[in-house]
């Protein structure tokens, strides 16, 4: 097994110089890899997979800069980090909003959709055409330039056999969950449940909407997309990366992701996991709860300073969104989740604001 005290040193260790770097190379290089699929976007020949491209970059930024942020753990490589790493979570947003707003509800027909997902990360695949059963079909070869992308810069990653197995195992989660979470809502509960059931014992510490949280969250995916980077990278590291991330970092991630959403989702009769809890105080002390385990487990990886950045930065990014304000009662769950916070969260906060202010 590689020491994985070797990549210690590419890490910032605190967070001025995390934002600093954030400020001066990953902002700036992801709003031109997003300028440029915008572009792409804008030349897709069908009305409604074009409106559904364009809106998913308008609208899921701050998705990219996010994930762009482990592209700052090396810079040298954010040549090839920050343009994958926004292919790959741009497919991902696209289809997202494809299949939110969906003129069909078929499991197949998300299915294939989502197969892009696991052909961006699984280069020894072909392509396929991944609109065939759904009514919208030109895009003008976007979709497949978004995967390609993907694909040419994991080329460039030495170390990506060993964290292709792991990849491809939280990107297959991923799928399942997007699939079952889309479909028709009188059948979504039921699959979603039997889904669960075969994965239970890999998490049994969570819930069953937790556990379908955690695997709606691409961070475990970036994390190694960045540990690829190292061409000493072994398996058995990569599969230490992937067991600190998942379930609990990763939960933590959408579980505030649809914290924020509920009013949104309601509205637009989505699936939210946060409405399953039975009450806002077993909701909080849930969230709590996995908010621990995401603490505990990062602890198994060296470097372990920046990954509670990650997870502090998580919290400060989405309890400063402007849809807390917008709702009394997450805004009284904000405010306790933000209670007594650590410095390095209030920081992360301020810091969350102003990008949203000025950027």
């Amino acid at each position: 097994m590689i020491e994985l005290e070797q990549i210690r040193n590419q890490y910032p260790k605190e967070p001025i110089r995390l934002m600093s770097r954030v400020y001066k190379y990953i902002l700036p290089d992801v709003r031109h890899e997003l300028d440029c699929w915008k572009k792409d976007a804008e030349r897709i020949p069908d009305m409604e997979l074009r409106k559904q491209a364009l809106a998913s970059i308008a609208s899921k930024e701050f998705h990219c800069q996010g994930g762009a942020v482990y592209a700052a753990a090396n810079l040298p490589l954010r040549h090839i980090l920050i343009p994958l790493i926004v292919a790959f979570q741009t497919i991902s947003d696209y289809l997202d909003n494809l299949c939110d707003r969906s003129t069909s509800k078929a499991e197949d027909d998300f299915r294939l959709l989502h197969q892009s997902m696991l052909d961006a990360v699984n280069p020894s695949t072909s392509l396929q055409n991944y609109y065939a059963l759904r009514e919208e079909q030109q895009d003008g070869g976007y979709l497949h330039r978004l995967v390609q992308a993907c694909r040419d810069n994991i080329a460039e990653l030495p170390g990506y056999r060993s964290a292709k197995p792991f990849i491809m195992d939280l990107v297959g989660l991923y799928t399942d969950l997007q699939v079952y979470k889309h479909i028709d809502p009188k059948l979504r509960e039921a699959k979603l449940l039997s889904w669960w059931e075969h994965h239970e014992n890999r998490a049994p510490e969570l819930r069953w909407n937790e556990f379908a949280a955690a695997t709606g969250s691409t961070l475990g995916v970036f994390m190694l997309f960045l540990a690829a980077g190292n061409e000493g990278l072994d398996e058995a590291s990569a599969k230490v990366i992937h067991d600190a991330y998942f379930p609990h970092v990763c939960g933590l991630h959408i579980m505030l992701d649809y914290l924020i959403d509920q009013a949104e989702d309601e509205l637009g009769g989505d699936l939210n996991f946060c409405s399953y809890y039975e009450n806002k105080e077993t909701m909080l002390g849930r969230i709590a709860f996995i908010v621990e385990g995401a603490r505990r487990d990062i602890q198994k990886l060296p470097a372990s300073s920046f990954h509670r950045m990650i997870i502090e930065g998580l919290l400060a990014l989405y309890l400063s969104d402007p849809k807390v304000s917008q709702q009394e009662e997450i805004r009284e769950v904000s405010k306790r989740l933000m209670r007594r916070s650590p410095l390095m969260r209030l920081f992360f906060f301020a810091n969350s604001l102003w990008i949203r202010k000025h950027l």
